[in-house]
């Protein structure tokens, strides 16, 4: 695979990732739900943090998250490139483009979105480009709207996969599943 694909390859991973966050987060209000399956809804939520609503303890945490996943990106950006280089399997070159793509995604939200944005409430729906943003660079909340409550309990809990994540999420799992799933074949040395 040339890196001119993989690179379209992510450039459009992160167009779908960021079309879909801007719509959400101007049709949503925070929390609002349209249930497409019982198995499967669009859930509008903000992610603050790392993974799972996890934060990093002070004030600079945000700041120190987000910038190490932007120097992370530069060596994302180089396996990318050391991977077409060398002629890797095709595998290889698709996971890390996805995790590449992924992780882009994921930062666009916390780079920019403070500034773009005003605030998400439970009761309002938010407005791009106001010049109200709700936060200072470097410091926007992630975007998530994919909820897939398959498994409930008779309590209408969600006992099983009660994850709410976004395409960026969905792509970074998907290569690093990927990799995974043909480690031996990917890394035969």
């Amino acid at each position: 695979m040339s890196l001119k694909k993989a690179y379209i390859l992510v450039f459009i991973i992160i167009i779908i990732d960021q079309v879909s966050k801007f719509y959400i987060k101007t049709h949503f209000k925070l929390g609002e739900f349209v249930e497409v399956f019982p198995w499967f809804q669009i859930y509008f939520i903000e992610n603050e943090g790392m993974a799972w609503g996890m934060k990093l303890p002070g004030n600079y945490g945000k700041i120190a998250l987000t910038s190490f996943r932007i120097l992370a990106i530069f060596g994302i950006m180089y396996w990318l490139w050391d991977s077409v280089k060398n002629k890797a399997n095709t595998i290889l070159i698709v996971a890390v483009s996805l995790i590449l793509a992924g992780a882009a995604g994921n930062i666009i939200d916390c780079v920019f979105y403070g500034r773009i944005f005003d605030t998400s409430a439970y009761g309002t729906v938010a407005q791009a480009f106001t010049g109200q943003g709700y936060g200072p660079w470097l410091e926007g909340k992630v975007v998530d709207m994919f909820y897939f409550p398959i498994l409930k309990n008779s309590a209408g809990e969600t006992i099983f996969f009660n994850a709410i994540f976004n395409v960026a999420d969905a792509a970074i799992s998907v290569g690093v599943i990927l990799l995974i799933i043909f480690n031996k074949k990917i890394f035969k040395s």
